[in-house]
């Protein structure tokens, strides 16, 4: 089916993000009720009322989805004036638009991306900040078969799907600064048997340190722990912590990637929850910049920069071993392979049954790798 490839084909695109992946589908967006309107419109027909009700909460729906990809578009340009400035070189971001965003768009289609790609930097060896926006897609039998087995929702094939996200990820030159990565994303889906539209949000953000600076990951998830700090409990800083050492994990190695941060999806798409998705991208350079700034100057041996190489082996091996979005992206024949793999690392190492020497710090990261640790301070 055509309409199914070239649907497969965008969602790829789309899932180039490491943590967001079709297979981690949305929760169900329960609109208001008639109880909700004024006793005076009792005439009309309870069906009549709750069409109304679907048609006003899917036009709430859609002003969000509006609103949050114009704050994504001000957001990329923002980080990468951001991240050029701190690292200093020179090097800039190239700009590598599909769809929509092309220069000489003629009108085809309401999709597209910008992969905006900095290599060999002096601080950020390389980096990569993704936009991607889909408008009017339609769901697969697969993916509506996806959403139904995780919630009870009537999602069909067919239906009507708009997606829109960016992420980011930072890949530091010294082994004593960390790599950065994070997310933000949007996912709604209009409903032809439900007659209304849901969307839900989703994102992250997490560290992956060589060596261990203990006061550089606590102020890390200090930030994001204040920055949950007025979430339901389904969204609180615990549970979404405990949610990104779970994902970011490679069950081969019995070890986590990093030192974690947070996880979440299947957040309801209301202006509330937007505030809080707007924070966490708000927060990637506040929550990453004082810690190369801190690391940028210490100095480092050959032997450190190996086993920093040899850690970058860890995280691609996560990539393409256990990362839902990038395995997407590679089953089949994808003429933007590029985007799907832009969060590899430059430069990476394998060695045959590597070992640490005990008592050193790189078995101090393995210890902790092995059994992550309750990073944040206690709140008095």
């Amino acid at each position: 089916n055509k309409t199914t490839s070239s649907n497969k084909m965008h969602l790829a695109g789309l899932f180039r993000s490491q943590s967001w992946a079709p297979t981690l589908c949305v929760i169900a967006f329960f609109f208001s009720s008639v109880s909700s309107f004024a006793p005076t419109q009792s005439h009309r027909t309870i069906s009549h009322l709750q069409e109304q009700a679907s048609s006003e909460e899917s036009s709430d729906v859609s002003s969000v989805f509006a609103d949050f990809v114009d704050f994504l578009k001000d957001t990329q340009a923002s980080i990468i004036e951001q991240v050029e400035e701190l690292d200093g070189s020179g090097v800039k971001f190239s700009n590598d638009k599909w769809g929509v965003f092309e220069e000489d768009f003629d009108g085809g289609s309401l999709s597209g991306g910008m992969t905006r790609v900095i290599q060999g930097g002096d601080i950020v060896e390389k980096g990569a900040c993704s936009l991607t926006l889909i408008r009017r897609g339609i769901l697969s039998a697969e993916r509506a078969a996806a959403i139904r087995s995780r919630q009870d929702l009537n999602i069909q094939p067919g239906d009507v799907y708009s997606a829109a996200a960016l992420s980011i990820v930072l890949h530091s030159r010294s082994p004593m600064v960390p790599t950065f990565r994070s997310d933000v994303r949007v996912f709604l889906v209009e409903s032809e048997s439900e007659k209304t539209t849901m969307a839900w949000f989703g994102g992250g953000a997490d560290l992956t340190p060589y060596f261990m600076f203990d006061e550089d990951v606590t102020f890390f998830h200090n930030m994001y722990r204040d920055l949950c700090s007025h979430n339901p409990e389904d969204f609180s800083y615990e549970a979404l912590k405990k949610h990104c050492d779970d994902y970011f994990y490679l069950p081969a190695r019995s070890e986590h990637r990093g030192t974690g941060g947070i996880f979440f999806d299947d957040m309801k798409a209301t202006p509330e929850a937007m505030k809080f998705v707007k924070g966490v991208a708000e927060s990637w350079m506040p929550s990453w910049r004082p810690i190369v700034e801190k690391r940028r100057k210490t100095k480092f041996t050959d032997q450190q920069k190996q086993w920093q190489l040899l850690r970058r082996g860890r995280y691609l091996e996560f990539n393409l071993l256990y990362d839902r979005g990038v395995k997407f992206g590679l089953a089949n024949a994808n003429p933007r392979v590029e985007g799907v793999m832009v969060s590899a690392p430059p430069l990476i190492a394998w060695e045959y049954n590597h070992e640490v020497k005990e008592g050193s710090e790189e078995a101090r990261l393995l210890e902790i790798l092995k059994k992550p640790k309750e990073w944040a301070t206690p709140v008095v």
